[in-house]
């Protein structure tokens, strides 16, 4: 859009007809010094925010595009974030360079392609948004028959609107051209005198197709899309399908309600601007044009958020892209032995008849004659009576003796069965 023609659009050649510039532009230095740093900073904070969160958008849809069959809405809305971020990375840093610098810096081919890009941009998202609308009330009419779209039938769809969105604002590259200032170089869009009749039914014509038919088109199918969604159904799956489907709706319908709104004073300004213009009128006021600019470039900051606050599938996938970004897979931790852990793993307990047959414990035996380990009454593992030295430890070796010798009782024999009677064990 245009800078500020109020501030520096200068008479200092008196041979060139103000008719002859219907379309000057704004691109004209800011002679504020606040407004010069306050102004990019401003910008900068929407840039770097509003491209943060359409590219998480942007990633969310295509991750449930991957998992599922994209819907031509969910293609819609895609469309909708690629174009604001467009506007965010190409648009607005230009925007910002050209209004903290007192003369245009940036060249012949970003002055004539600046501000065409920027209304491209802003027509696709509005064109689009008409088209979801329509789409949104063919669902919400009959949510049970879900309408499918091929892949093929999508690219059209976007691509015509694509073209249609960039050819309409081809007169803003046309007429934009440099001129010499008494400050420098500045960006205008100064139209001949052959052109002033074109210009002037332009001038009318395109705020009615950029913005008000398209945008007028989608609150009527948003509107009587809610409509629907209000009636109640008597089946519990229909009333689940209406349920979501009124959720889709409010929220499709909050998008158009903010771009409109916030794009409105923009459209403002740039209709003043022109009818001054050619009226020999008073210009609108230099805060009410900058103030009407960032709030067309807030639109693109706004709508990812608008998505994440009102569709809980957008929230879901969005918290699973923020877990996948920063949440890493770490190997499993080994726990530290402590005192009560053992270290040998265990194995099960051997059977009576089995133990019964292990070799005695020979005092004179050396440490690789004798097993690894025992089985204790409980049926854990015991380690080698023998210590690191090799030396048996005493009472292991008074036990082996009195069990060698028969000296020991009936009731604190360990293994009973050893000296049981085999009469006894028939009877």
């Amino acid at each position: 859009m245009d800078k500020l023609p109020a501030m520096n659009i200068t008479a200092g050649n008196s041979s060139v007809d103000r008719r002859s510039f219907l379309e000057r532009s704004g691109y004209q230095h800011l002679e504020h010094g606040d407004l010069r740093v306050l102004i990019p900073v401003v910008l900068g904070v929407i840039c770097v925010l509003g491209f943060t969160g359409n590219v998480t958008a942007m990633g969310v849809l295509i991750t449930n595009a991957r998992k599922s069959k994209l819907s031509l809405i969910n293609a819609l809305i895609l469309n909708l974030m690629l174009a604001d971020g467009l506007v965010l990375a190409f648009a607005v840093p230009f925007k910002a360079t050209a209004y903290s610098r007192a003369s245009w810096t940036l060249g012949m081919f970003v002055c004539k392609t600046c501000d065409w890009f920027l209304q491209s941009c802003m027509a696709a998202k509005s064109f689009t948004v008409a088209i979801m609308a329509k789409a949104c009330y063919r669902y919400v009419s009959n949510p049970t028959k879900q309408v499918s779209h091929r892949l093929k039938t999508m690219l059209v769809v976007l691509l015509f609107t694509w073209l249609l969105a960039c050819v309409v604002p081809i007169p803003q590259w046309l007429f934009s051209t440099l001129q010499r200032e008494a400050s420098g170089m500045i960006c205008v869009q100064a139209v001949p005198v052959d052109a002033h009749d074109f210009m002037s039914v332009y001038v009318k014509a395109y705020p009615l197709l950029a913005y008000c038919t398209p945008l007028s088109f989608a609150l009527l199918y948003f509107w009587k899309a809610y409509g629907r969604c209000q009636r109640r159904s008597s089946k519990t799956q229909n009333l689940r399908t209406q349920i979501r489907s009124r959720k889709l709706t409010l929220m499709l319908f909050s998008l158009t309600v903010a771009m409109a709104t916030m794009w409105l004073p923009q459209w403002v300004s740039w209709v003043w601007m022109r009818h001054a213009l050619e009226t020999d009128g008073v210009f609108p006021p230099v805060l009410f044009t900058l103030s009407a600019q960032l709030l067309m470039f807030s639109i693109s900051l706004v709508n990812p958020f608008i998505v994440l606050a009102l569709s809980e599938e957008f929230r879901e996938g969005y918290i699973g892209l923020w877990r996948r970004l920063t949440l890493r897979k770490q190997p499993p931790k080994q726990h530290k032995p402590g005192p009560h852990t053992p270290t040998a793993p265990k194995s099960p307990t051997p059977r009576p008849e089995r133990s019964a047959h292990l070799p005695p414990h020979r005092p004179g035996r050396t440490e690789e004659q004798k097993p690894e380990n025992q089985t204790d009454q409980s049926g854990g593992l015991q380690e080698s009576p023998t210590n690191k030295d090799g030396i048996v430890l005493q009472d292991v070796e008074q036990f082996w003796q009195e069990r060698e010798t028969g000296s020991q009782s009936q009731e604190n024999d360990p293994v009973p069965w050893e000296n049981q009677d085999p009469k006894e064990g028939k009877q």
